[in-house]
């Protein structure tokens, strides 16, 4: 790993479970060792609070009454601070065209309207969803809690979800950034590079908004 450019560069993260004390001092510490602007984080965040603004798509362990709120514009919260949802949305961020998919993907939970997933249902995508993230036209980053095929992550089952590849293909970004899986590991589906990102408490990514190039960097020691 090398040390970070410290030119126009955005801190990205992977998954953070930052309730926890121990991971959320990482987070902490990935956020001093960039010391970016601005970052872009892959979901499990659990933590709110952030010092620069930065833009996130939910995981499938997050505070979902915080994410509701989120999705539907009304957190006045001292706890969430510079945290802005990526849910079926793009943001311009450094010049590049940031979109995100919040969530994770149940088969039985697809085809239902999005105000009927109740309690911890509220952590996956469905069928609306997918379909209103391909109408955001030019992405040149994709966010995804769930992978499409073509990433070689470490499972106990074939990752890969249909539903992501119509999407991926749909939207056609120069990258995809993936969370969930806690692995480094990358590849290809069409001209898009895919990339699963390490938790925040192993590794921060630093991308280059000019040439999209992500580098990879150890967190340091809390």
């Amino acid at each position: 790993m090398n040390s970070p450019d410290q030119r126009n560069v955005m801190l990205v993260l992977g998954d953070a479970h930052a309730d926890d004390p121990d991971n959320r001092r990482g987070l902490f510490a990935a956020y001093r060792a960039a010391d970016a602007d601005v970052a872009l984080q892959l979901g499990d965040l659990l933590y709110y609070d952030l010092p620069i603004p930065t833009y996130f798509i939910a995981g499938n362990n997050e505070d979902f009454d915080v994410i509701d709120a989120l999705r539907n514009g009304r957190v006045d919260s001292e706890r969430v601070t510079n945290a802005t949802l990526l849910a079926g949305s793009t943001a311009d961020v450094e010049g590049v065209t940031v979109g995100g998919l919040s969530g994770n993907y149940a088969p039985t939970q697809y085809e239902r309207p999005r105000p009927n997933l109740l309690g911890e249902r509220r952590r996956h995508f469905v069928s609306d969803d997918v379909e209103q993230a391909k109408q955001l036209g030019d992405v040149d980053v994709l966010l995804l809690h769930e992978a499409p095929h073509g990433l070689p992550v470490t499972e106990d089952y074939e990752v890969g979800c249909n539903h992501i590849d119509e999407l991926v293909d749909e939207l056609d970004p120069d990258l995809c950034l993936v969370g969930h899986h806690h692995e480094h590991a990358e590849g290809t589906r069409g001209d898009t590079r895919l990339v699963s990102l390490a938790p925040a408490w192993e590794s921060y990514y630093t991308l280059d908004p000019d040439t999209l190039e992500l580098t990879r960097h150890e967190t340091p020691s809390a």
